[in-house]
């Protein structure tokens, strides 16, 4: 009977260590990806200079609180120049479409409230806060080859955009791993950055990606520790900075994912960083990819008899647990909306 209540009591803390990081990992704010206004419907956007239409159902903010690439050095983003639309207010280059990402930059007034909105050949439209610092952003074409529209929207009133800029490509890119082995708007580093030059330290040794994988995860996991207060208190608009995240040691669930994205594709290891829901939570967490297994979709490394889910913040916090090792374990406990 003992044994029993000892383990029913493990169970009960273990499931609400679990519940704990998933209700603050739903907390709400943040710069996100666009819900759609219902399963598959597809969203209408302003087109054409000037005109204004609402997007209010779009702007849904929640923060996700929760044989490979022949490649050699780091590989970057830039804005190149070679194909640019733009006007006095903003600039799209989409110069290195071949290379999965477009750059957008807003030149306008610097108060005003700008959208990026990208809508890809699945009919998914993705979302994203515009800088107005005059620099530019990075953003994926994470839906593959095809047809995309990327444009460029002002506030004009309450959830109503006009459409500054817009314009149509055809994306043809090098390898499906284009989009998901650079920076962009969500993983953000660069050659300097101190995220990079650790990344480097961890893996000084490893040989292949799933070794990068391992190591990084376990230094992660072991060392950055959940961030309730932040969790609690995050605006719309964050974006992780993971320099920060490095140096504080915490953070909430779209920085772990960002934190390990970012380290492991300066690391030439391709990442997707998912968003999408634990039950019914909006989280975040990363897939990697294999030079022997392909894309694991959502799992980190091989224990000997299975694969493990990839999901560094429930990690970080079960201590060990068994039975929260088990949930994410379990990829049925998850749902990808967004790839980045």
């Amino acid at each position: 009977m003992k044994r029993n209540w000892t383990s029913t009591l493990s169970l009960l803390l273990a499931l609400m260590l679990l519940a704990a990081l998933m209700a603050a990992c739903g907390a709400q704010g943040g710069t996100a990806p666009v819900e759609p206004v219902a399963d598959g419907e597809e969203v209408d956007l302003p087109d054409g200079e000037g005109i204004v239409a609402d997007i209010g159902p779009l702007l849904d903010e929640a923060v996700p609180l929760a044989d490979g690439p022949l490649l050699g050095t780091m590989l970057n983003v830039s804005a190149s120049g070679t194909l640019v639309k733009e006007n006095a207010s903003a600039v799209i280059d989409y110069s290195n479409t071949k290379d999965g990402y477009v750059m957008v930059k807003w030149t306008g007034e610097r108060d005003a409230k700008i959208k990026v909105l990208l809508k890809g050949p699945s009919g998914t439209t993705y979302q994203y806060n515009l800088r107005t610092d005059g620099q530019y952003d990075a953003f994926p074409f994470s839906d593959g080859n095809g047809a995309y529209k990327v444009g460029v929207y002002k506030n004009t009133s309450g959830t109503k955009y006009s459409t500054t800029l817009s314009v149509d490509v055809t994306v043809a890119m090098t390898d499906e791993f284009a989009p998901f082995i650079r920076p962009n708007q969500y993983v953000n580093y660069n050659p300097d950055s101190a995220v990079v030059k650790k990344a480097a330290e961890i893996c000084a040794d490893a040989t292949g990606n799933l070794q990068k994988v391992d190591k990084v995860y376990a230094w992660v996991v072991s060392r950055i520790v959940y961030d309730y207060d932040k969790a609690a208190t995050v605006q719309s608009g964050y974006l992780p900075n993971v320099d920060e995240i490095l140096s504080t040691r915490k953070g909430i669930c779209f920085d772990y994912a960002a934190l390990m994205s970012a380290m492991l594709r300066s690391q030439n290891v391709p990442v997707k960083l998912v968003v999408g829901y634990t039950g019914n939570v909006y989280h975040a967490w990363i897939s990697v990819y294999s030079e022997t297994e392909g894309w694991i979709e959502g799992k980190i490394y091989f224990n000997g008899k299975e694969w493990k889910l990839m999901d560094p913040t429930f990690a970080a916090g079960s201590k060990g647990s068994a039975e929260v090792q088990e949930y994410i374990g379990n990829g049925a406990n998850y749902t990808s909306k967004y790839l980045y």
